[in-house]
Parts: C-alpha cells; structure tokens; sequence
C-alpha cells in the first residue's frame, strides 16, 4: 500500500490505469479497442516523456529504448490479457504470451523511439491483430498530431474516423519514396545497391524514422510508397494492414541478401520488386 507520503511506483501507476480502462472497455469489439489501446498508449508515452524518460541504448546509438516504452507495452498488454485472455500477445520490449485462440496481438508501444527520446514529435504507438490467415487489422496513433488511422480486411483504412483515398496506381517518378537505410547498410555494397536501384527512380525520397508512421502515412496518400530491410512484425505488421485496406499492395522481396518490405500502391510496388531484382 501506498502511504500518504510516497508516491505511486511507475508499475503502479500503469496498474491502476490499466484496471480504469479496462472498466470502459471490456466489451469493446476488436476495432474500437485496438483504435483506444493505441490512443491511450501513444498519450501515455507523451506524458511519461515530459515528465522525464531514461534512455537505454539496445543495439546501438540509434537503437535505444525507454521506460515510457516499457510502460506503454505493459499497459497495452496487461489489457489484452485481461480482455483478450485466449489470445497470443507479441510485443516489441518482451511482453510475449502463446495463442489459445489462434490469434495474436503485435504490439509497437513507441515506434521511432530514436525520435521519441530526441524531442522528435514522428513517433507512434502501433498495434496489429493477426491470425492463421493473415493480419486482420492495425491501428496507428500519432500522439503529436492526434491522428489515428485504422484498417483492416474488413475495415477500408480509416483517418480519424474518415475513410481516406482509395490508393491509385501511379508511377515511382510521380511520388515520393519514404524509406529508412542504417548508416552500417551505407557501407554495404549489395544493400546500398539494391535500395539505389530503387530510390533513384522516385520525385523525392523522405527518411524520417518511424515505419508505421511512415506507412500510415502512404496509406492516406502523404507519401507515395515505403521501402525499408530486415523489418519486425510489430514495425511491418500494423503499417501493412493500412496499406492494403487502402487498397494498396505490401510485400517482401529478397535483394542483396536482405529481406525488403515494400509498400504503396500495385503500379509502384510491382516497379519496386523489378528493380530490386536487377
């Protein structure tokens, strides 16, 4: 128990959050809750990050995380496991649990994290839904803009509620590419010569660090197509979803000896995939 002197501890605090939102949305369907985790979990990291947030390097300088990820990934989980009990549950910081149902939660709490702890406002909170067929929906919150965009097989891709743009066919040359390319990949002969192969052929090309953000953002027409190497679920999944609800195409193409996940619409997408086979 906490006295009245001490304050909460952060897990406590995140407990107690967890247990008011599950009150408002225990028999949420699918769509309305994964909309509302993303939301609460993008405004949970924003306030943590103004209070202050500890940053951990992971990988390397550019691969960190904080505890306003952790948090927001124990808020999202610590509701899926109450409300969701028979699903599987992935996130990015190790919340993990198998499926019973067949089904299992992705979850992003902070994607952009480099952003994030920077100061950066293109940073995210993600979440897909996937089954034995496929991923059935994804929901991104953007915590700096208050966008949400949601989409799935049975939901056409939605901003704030408003179904955006069907995506149109159209060719590398008459839209941007948004992309992400680690300075170690620069150096590497095959990887920087498979994603030049592609680049060069667009208007323009934006890299600005936060994948579901980034394919959010091709799902509603801001960028033209999407282009990045060795992606995890939880930064490809959520994205995909969007894209195709979209009416877009999402895909994996193997060149220079990485994994590339292509996305934007079928025209552009079907030239990506050619030149990346040289």
């Amino acid at each position: 128990m906490v006295g009245m002197d001490q304050k909460p501890s952060l897990q406590e605090m995140i407990d107690a959050v967890i247990k008011t939102f599950i009150v408002a949305h225990a028999d949420d369907g699918d769509a309305h809750l994964a909309q509302a985790l993303v939301y609460n979990a993008g405004r949970l990291a924003w306030r943590l990050r103004e209070m202050g947030v500890d940053v951990e390097q992971k990988t390397s300088i550019s691969d960190v995380v904080t505890d306003a990820d952790r948090a927001a990934e124990r808020f999202v989980a610590g509701v899926l496991e109450a409300v969701r009990p028979e699903d599987g549950i992935l996130g990015e910081e190790g919340a993990a649990r198998e499926s019973q149902s067949g089904r299992t939660w992705v979850i992003d709490p902070v994607d952009g994290t480099y952003n994030f702890s920077s100061g950066s406002d293109y940073w995210c909170s993600a979440l897909a839904l996937a089954d034995a067929t496929g991923i059935t929906l994804g929901a991104v919150h953007r915590p700096a803009m208050g966008y949400t965009w949601f989409g799935g097989r049975d939901y056409p891709t939605s901003l704030d509620g408003k179904e955006v743009a069907p995506l149109e066919n159209k060719p590398a040359e008459q839209i941007s590419l948004s992309t992400y390319l680690h300075p170690t990949s620069l150096v590497d002969t095959d990887i920087r010569g498979a994603w030049q192969r592609v680049a060069e052929n667009f208007a323009t090309v934006r890299m600005l660090g936060a994948g579901s953000v980034d394919l959010s953002s091709v799902a509603d027409g801001t960028w033209g197509a999407w282009m990045q190497h060795s992606v995890a679920d939880w930064d490809w999944f959520p994205g995909k979803a969007l894209v195709e609800a979209a009416g877009g195409t999402a895909r994996k193409v193997e060149a220079g000896g990485v994994e590339w996940c292509l996305a934007g619409n079928k025209q552009v997408v079907d030239q990506m995939e050619e030149w990346l086979r040289g």
